[in-house]
């Protein structure tokens, strides 16, 4: 039997992100999340109903975020897995073809978004003395390719913001950086076309995610980890 837990999801609101949300709820767990678009929220918060909760936060804000985890944390609790999946990919083109108006949000969602969550959520973790944090990496956060340079730049600089945090916190809080694999959602799209159709659905993905990032703990501390795939 799987002890219920307080999962937090940022980009809760598609994709990968709605995915989890589904798959964590079906386990008896609460959710907790937050996405940009109020339409999908108000969906998922129709479907899924209470307890769980969702919010409009942008990440990359930082105000936002703090009054986000003080409601959450005063009226639910502190997670105890917390997931960074929020993210964005930048319109596939060479590096100097991307204006700064293009790049920017890249490098404040993925980077500035993660680290604004962690700053907000970790300390009343690290009181309790428990907790996972997963942030989101990628196969291109470990490798590179062309014309996605600013996503890949984001994602190399979780892994090793990750792994410097792993080594600043307390025994019993873990930080983990986390390969999804690739999965058909409107991210890959935008860099595969219709070949993105050829990898597995979300909710596919999410049967092997959900029950693997369920049973981290504090002896993943600093791991670099891949989703299991079928």
């Amino acid at each position: 039997m799987t002890t219920a837990r307080l999962i937090l999801i940022t980009g809760v609101s598609k994709g990968l992100g709605r995915a989890m949300a589904r798959g964590f709820a079906e386990r008896g767990h609460r959710i907790v999340g937050c996405a940009r678009s109020a339409d999908r929220l108000e969906s998922l918060r129709s479907e899924l109903g209470e307890p769980h909760e969702f919010f409009q936060v942008d990440v990359a804000d930082d105000e936002a975020v703090s009054n986000f985890a003080s409601k959450v944390i005063e009226d639910c609790g502190t997670p105890d897995l917390l997931i960074n999946s929020a993210a964005l990919i930048n319109r596939s083109a060479p590096l100097w073809d991307l204006s700064a108006a293009e790049f920017d949000p890249v490098i404040d969602v993925n980077i500035k978004g993660v680290t604004n969550v962690l700053r907000h959520f970790l300390p009343s973790m690290i009181e309790r003395g428990s907790g996972v944090v997963v942030n989101y990496s990628s196969g291109w956060g470990r490798s590179t390719s062309p014309d996605v340079a600013p996503y890949c730049a984001t994602k190399w600089a979780i892994e090793g913001l990750t792994q410097a945090l792993s080594q600043e916190l307390p025994w019993g809080v873990a930080a983990v950086s986390f390969n999804p694999g690739i999965i058909d959602t409107e991210m890959l799209r935008s860099c595969f076309g219709g070949n993105a159709s050829d990898y597995p659905s979300p909710e596919e993905w999410a049967s092997l995610a959900v029950p693997f990032l369920e049973n981290l703990g504090p002896d993943d501390n600093g791991k670099a980890l891949t989703c299991p795939e079928q």
